[in-house]
């Protein structure tokens, strides 16, 4: 007997048997066991999701011996004939093949007939959106108002060619692309029923490559199982797909993070052994890195797949070694990689400076130092081009020390050191003699300026008596000066939402064994049980004892840390923008150029320090 593909041995018979698409198949079942059936169906989605399969157990459905149900017998003359293919009133047309209207009309002639079988004569047009114009005007008032013994199935993967005078004759249910989970599960059960041995990464690697589709992915898995010798390994699968194991891009990101040069350049030469598609190593870098970044917001089961617990432990050990920003940097460097791929001579070069690229570039940093500094053009920006505003994004502190840009001996470089070449010696090198030493930056807000803001309140004394020693009390309403509560926040050291929803609330009162907490009415979205009861945790351990969280609502724009936060992100952007509009150079560039200085492109640098007024 000849060998029978998968994808056609194990199609299912029955709705039950159907993979996903519960929301067409819940619809159906009850239309069938309710019977309200209406006249025309139209199936959309991608190749191999199930159209032809649910309209064949829909023909069935309506043509089984025992009834009308959704749950046909599958063993009576009529199931078996559809199941085979030979059901004489299952007419099924490919409409890439019979295009024109004299077939659309050839195919009607016979609509008028009852069924010479079954219930109803089922008409399964395939990929119906290859009729042409008069193919469809020719089935218009047929698919209106067709006899009642006859039902229209029509599948199409492009709906959008569809006029809409057939739309609004059908019923139409769209048939998403199923996950990689799904698809992934149904393959090792059928692996385990063709008792074929299986590793599970091999599985979601083809699961991965079949993009959505059921059919291509049981048609990979007919060729995995032609390529292997005993079983479906995932070395084996890699090397047929042409892709690269998850192994080896996890090692290009451990020698990232370990500042490993010469590791990151020997880690691909191995990888070049394998005469990779380099577009798709970028590729699966690129996944791995977004993988990455949900983890470090979810955790890492948030960024790996269900039940996939190795990749859950890859992701909660790289999240510890990189920071976030690094994630995101690495990221948007290796986007750039690929789409820039088809311009280097050699593939390997472009992953290669890539890889390096990554290793070379750091996030700009934001830090406010003890002792006054001058401000520091960040290594991570590099300076193409004469502007006095480039300048750094705050940003959290990094896990490693920024190196310092070539060339370089020490001291801080200002933002317009790279213009006064382009002088003379106007506004060159006799322009730098005259200008005086830059000061610390002093935040003095003007008389008035902030009023729109509301003032922070000073916290009751029973909660600095509560938390005496965090944050050294309260010294006026100065956003530059945390209050306990901010200090607090801080060295609880809680992420993602549950540091959101601390920083969002002031405190209230606190005194022994319980915290009063007031949520600003605008995140009131960030209150759940679960979040509290981590929140309650985090205080208990920090001050050694079991702690009832309270948490009540406050008023819009009191003093959360949030609130100071923006605060001195606001007036350090207006010392920023104050600094540069005074500088000689920049006066010298309006005078001789006159050119404008576009404010929106003001970004504080790393060393512009700001000091509470009245210090």
């Amino acid at each position: 007997m000849s060998y029978l593909v998968l994808a056609r041995k194990w199609r299912p018979r029955k709705f039950a048997e159907m993979v996903g698409q519960q929301h067409v198949l819940r619809a159906l079942i009850n239309a069938l066991d309710s019977d309200r059936l209406h006249h025309a169906f139209l199936f959309t989605g991608t190749r191999g999701v199930g159209k032809t399969t649910v309209s064949r157990i829909f023909a069935k459905s309506l043509n089984c011996e025992h009834g009308v149900g959704s749950e046909p017998c599958g063993v009576c003359a009529n199931c078996r004939e559809i199941d085979e293919g030979r059901f004489v009133d299952l007419i099924e047309v490919d409409a890439a093949s019979r295009t024109g209207v004299d077939d659309t009309r050839d195919l009607l002639e016979n609509v008028q007939y009852a069924p010479a079988r079954g219930r109803y004569k089922v008409y399964l047009i395939d990929e119906v959106h290859m009729f042409s114009k008069s193919s469809f005007n020719a089935l218009l008032k047929t698919l209106e108002e067709p006899p009642p013994h006859v039902k229209f199935l029509l599948a199409t993967t492009d709906p959008q060619k569809l006029p809409a005078t057939i739309l609004s004759r059908c019923l139409q249910f769209n048939l998403k692309r199923l996950s990689v989970g799904l698809i992934r599960d149904h393959l090792a059960d059928l692996l385990g029923k063709e008792l074929i041995a299986f590793e599970p990464s091999a599985l979601s690697a083809l699961a991965h490559a079949a993009d959505g589709s059921m059919r291509d992915a049981l048609s990979l898995l007919d060729q995995a199982i032609a390529f292997g010798s005993d079983g479906v390994k995932a070395q084996e699968v890699h090397e047929m797909l042409g892709t690269i194991d998850r192994a080896r891009v996890v090692e290009l990101l451990k020698a990232l993070a370990a500042e490993d040069g010469p590791g990151l350049l020997a880690e691909t030469a191995r990888l070049a052994e394998l005469g990779p598609d380099y577009r798709a190593v970028l590729e699966a870098l690129i996944d791995l890195l977004h993988r990455l970044a949900m983890a470090q917001v979810l955790g890492a089961e948030g960024g790996a797949e269900e039940g996939d617990e190795e990749a859950a432990a890859l992701l909660g050990e790289l999240a510890a070694q990189l920071s976030a920003e690094e994630v995101q940097l690495y990221y948007q460097i290796a986007l750039h990689a690929r789409r820039d791929l088809p311009l280097v001579p050699d593939p390997r070069s472009g992953l290669e400076m890539a890889l390096l690229r990554m290793l070379a570039f750091r996030p700009a940093t934001l830090a406010l130092p003890s002792a006054p500094a001058a401000p520091v053009a960040s290594p991570s920006v590099p300076t193409t081009r004469a502007n006095p505003t480039v300048a750094s994004r705050p940003q959290s502190p990094p896990s490693r020390p920024t190196p310092s840009p070539a060339g370089n001996s020490g001291g801080g470089n200002r933002p317009t050191d790279n213009i006064r070449a382009m002088l003379g010696d106007k506004g060159g090198r006799d322009n730098r003699s005259r200008q005086p030493q830059q000061r610390p930056a002093q935040a003095r807000p003007a008389p008035g300026e902030g009023d729109d803001e509301p003032a922070p309140a000073r916290p009751p004394s029973d909660v600095a008596g509560g938390l005496q020693g965090v944050g050294g009390g309260t010294r006026g309403p100065s956003p530059f000066i945390p209050d306990p509560w901010e200090a607090l926040c801080e060295q609880l050291a809680l992420g993602g939402l549950v540091q959101q929803l601390a920083v969002n609330c002031t405190l209230v009162a606190q005194s022994e064994g319980q915290v009063r907490l007031a949520l600003d009415p605008g995140c009131r979205h960030l209150d759940t049980a679960a979040r509290r009861d981590a929140l309650a945790e985090a205080l208990g351990t920090h001050l050694g004892q079991t702690i009832a969280l309270v948490l009540e609502q406050g008023r819009a724009g009191a003093p959360t840390p949030q609130w100071r936060q923006r605060q001195r992100e606001r007036l350090r952007l207006k010392e920023a923008e104050r600094l540069i509009s005074e500088d000689p150079v920049v006066k010298e560039l309006r005078k001789r150029f006159d050119v404008q200085l576009v404010a929106d492109s003001v970004r504080a640098l790393a060393g512009l320090r700001m000091e509470p007024p009245g210090e």
